[in-house]
């Protein structure tokens, strides 16, 4: 008898398949003496859409709204059919006795797994293949150490509720929405309160006054110092005249030192990564989108298996993990690692509680770089600066603390008082690792200051000389100068990834992709790393109820699923409330009395309705789409080139559609030029007449045109 082995991709059954000696290669499987290997295509099997419970739901009206099917139904997804009827046909088969579930080690693929499983009415025994990793030490030890399936039951169970309850609050809010308006406007139970945030900030950005005030400045040669009013005072004047007044006083003065106080301050190596502190990281130091660094860091996962699993929210490693360590710290040190992990491997690694604790590993440890040797020839340009990130950061995880002498210094210039810091570094530490890198441990620059300061008050860190207490110092020179208060800063994705974590909004797996979204619902847009609401954001978050804007529900239903996955929560309670709270939305979208107006009317009309057309961005450019919906008119807002170069001026062609089929036309010059049929760019006689004809009746082109046009359709010919 054979264990079927369920991958979720092919890529990875490759390899699971390479280690258990699958060599027999088939459509859609591998098969070897004990096991066969098999995949998924990310989901196979999805929710029923409405359409499918019954086919009115295919037209969108408001009158059916909400839809609440009692019993949420299961279909095989259209596009991967195939691969599904391949997998039920091995479920079948009289020789397989078990089925190892192999997918990703967390929520999402438990549902790829299961879902499968459900549809194809598996009744056999079946375990659970949890590893952290894609080496071959750790597939042969996940293999040698299998799980039972019904450990992972729960998790199961808040997988199916996330699903369903994403498309009971997804589907009724968005359709009663885009009906009532008449417009595509898309809505969710996590995309719409962080769409909120952004419009929040927005809002404050928009109605903050920005005032001036002015700082007073002390140059003492070596150092310069700040006035301040008082020890607690930030320094600002709101007053050109004050501001004038203490200038006045201090001016060609000497200060007394009246306070000296040195402290020895310490800062501990930050934690390891998880997911969402690297993409904060590579969002600020090396310019990725949340998206952008999961894809990179799914190929460091899976093809060159250098790296932990990295769907993770847990910075720690857990006890099991410290043998592994210093063979983890060989792999890596090579290149620009090499001095660096050495220097750790000639003695005992310091492990603390700061990086090892098993009470704050989630179902995965931290991401850092397994025991595979590293060839970082091997990897594209992105991959190897994201690596860098993480390799430097589980190097730090084992050099002593950041140590200086902070020095505060307060003078006094008879009742005025200047104010000044200074420190001397003393030990390196883990900053060693961060030679060329400015770098700090603490995320708190993540969450903007909104007091409407401007980073011109933070004093540059300085070197302060030796001084001691009643000294006398001439002032060399004082100034004031003017600054203005900022409004809060827009939101990078790092910034805006932490104010997710920080209202419970998404997962670290899903942040990401509802950043994405967003952008691809053309909500909210990104310009230079900033993140913006656009003019059909701002609308939307107006026309959403105020409960589904709001983190906080939100928030509370994504700690409901945790603790259904761990076995403390009730599943039908959550979705019985997920209901309920459809229903209510779907009515206060309806009895709601507000306009929408789209923000990306143009002045073309559709040539099918005549009703204004939409502009709007897409993957390929921008198009036009008719503003009404049902209409479903849509083209390029701007001509597609061809390959195709003018004769005359070199330069590429535009393709258009006229009524004698598809011709290149290069406006310059005005030369038109018939485009071939898929058979092999013979061209259509008839389909050259009618374009002459055409052309030639339209006062924009010349007669000349007319001419070339028949003559280069003579030629074509063979005339």
């Amino acid at each position: 008898m054979k264990s079927l082995v369920l991958a979720e991709k092919p890529s990875v059954a490759k390899e699971i398949a390479r280690v258990l000696g699958c060599g027999q290669k088939h459509k859609g499987y591998m098969e070897g003496p004990k096991y066969v290997v098999t995949w998924a295509l990310g989901h196979l099997v999805t929710l029923a859409e409405p359409e499918d419970y019954n086919p009115k739901y295919k037209t969108w009206n408001l009158e059916d709204l909400p839809l609440l099917p009692p019993k949420m139904h299961l279909k095989i997804m259209k596009e991967t059919s195939q691969q599904f009827r391949a997998v039920a046909q091995l479920c079948k088969r009289q020789d397989i006795n078990e089925l190892i579930i192999a997918t990703d080690a967390g929520r999402e693929g438990e549902l790829v797994a299961r879902w499968i499983m459900e549809l194809v009415h598996w009744r056999k025994p079946f375990k659970r293949l949890w590893i952290s990793s894609q080496t071959d030490k750790a597939i042969k030890d996940g293999f040698n150490n299998l799980k039972p399936g019904k450990d992972y039951n729960n998790l199961y169970a808040s997988a199916v509720c996330r699903a369903e309850a994403d498309w009971l609050i997804g589907l009724n809010v968005t359709r009663a929405l885009t009906t009532k308006y008449n417009a595509q406007l898309a809505a969710g139970r996590v995309q719409t309160p962080t769409l909120s945030m952004l419009m929040e900030r927005e809002q404050e950005i928009q109605t903050f006054e920005s005032k001036p005030y002015w700082n007073v400045m002390a140059d003492f040669g070596s150092f310069t110092a700040l006035w301040r009013e008082q020890e607690t005072h930030d320094g600002r004047v709101w007053s050109r005249s004050d501001g004038e007044a203490v200038l006045a006083r201090i001016q060609n003065g000497h200060a007394k030192v009246d306070k000296l106080r040195t402290i020895e301050k310490t800062e501990p190596h930050p934690q390891a990564y998880d997911l969402t502190e690297l993409q904060r990281d590579a969002n600020k130091k090396l310019g990725f989108s949340a998206k952008q660094t999961s894809n990179v860091l799914q190929k460091l996962y899976e093809q060159h298996k250098l790296v932990t699993y990295p769907r993770t929210d847990s910075r720690y490693l857990s006890s099991d993990m410290v043998p592994t360590l210093k063979g983890r710290l060989e792999s890596i040190a090579v290149g620009p690692y090499a001095q660096l992990a050495r220097k750790l491997l000639r003695v005992q690694l310091p492990v603390t509680k700061r990086i090892v604790d098993d009470s704050k590993v989630t179902d995965h440890h931290a991401i850092i770089p397994t025991e595979q040797y590293v060839n970082l020839s091997a990897l594209s340009t992105d991959e190897r600066r994201l690596y860098d990130l993480i390799a430097r950061r589980f190097i730090a995880l084992f050099y002593g603390p950041y140590r200086y002498d902070e020095t505060s210094v307060v003078l006094a210039v008879g009742k005025d008082r200047l104010y000044a810091k200074g420190k001397i570094e003393k030990e390196k530490g883990w900053k060693e690792i961060y030679q060329s890198d400015n770098y700090s441990s603490s995320s708190d620059d993540e969450e903007e200051d909104n007091d409407g300061s401007s980073k011109a008050d933070r004093q540059p860190a300085q070197l302060l000389p030796a001084l001691v207490l009643g000294q006398s110092l001439p002032i060399k020179q004082s100034r004031i100068r003017e600054l203005r208060t900022m409004p809060p800063a827009r939101y990078t994705e790092a910034t805006l990834l932490t104010r997710m974590e920080k209202h419970g909004l998404g997962t670290p797996a899903t942040r990401a992709d509802i950043i994405e979204k967003l952008l691809g619902t053309d909500t909210i847009t990104r310009s230079q790393n900033k993140l913006m609401p656009t003019g059909k954001g701002k609308q939307l978050v107006e026309l959403v109820v105020g409960e589904l804007k709001s983190p906080d529900l939100t928030a509370k239903w994504e700690q409901d699923l945790e603790r259904i996955a761990r076995g403390k929560g009730d599943p039908a309670a959550f979705m019985r409330n997920v209901r309920e709270q459809a229903s209510k939305w779907v009515s206060e979208v309806i009895s709601v009395t507000k306009e929408y107006k789209p923000h990306n009317l143009t002045h073309s009309r559709c040539p099918e309705c005549e009703k204004p057309l939409l502009e709007i961005n897409g993957k390929r450019g921008k198009s036009l789409v008719c503003s009404d919906r049902e209409c479903g008119y849509r083209r390029a807002a701007e001509p597609a080139l061809s390959n195709k170069r003018c004769p005359q001026c070199r330069k590429k062609m535009e393709i258009h559609d006229g009524k004698a089929g598809k011709y290149a036309q290069c406006r310059p010059c005005n030369v038109i030029e018939m485009l071939g049929d898929k058979q092999g760019g013979k061209v259509n006689r008839k389909q050259n007449e009618k374009l002459i004809q055409q052309y030639s009746d339209n006062s924009s082109l010349s007669n000349s045109l007319a001419d070339k046009l028949k003559a280069a359709m003579e030629k074509q010919s063979g005339k």
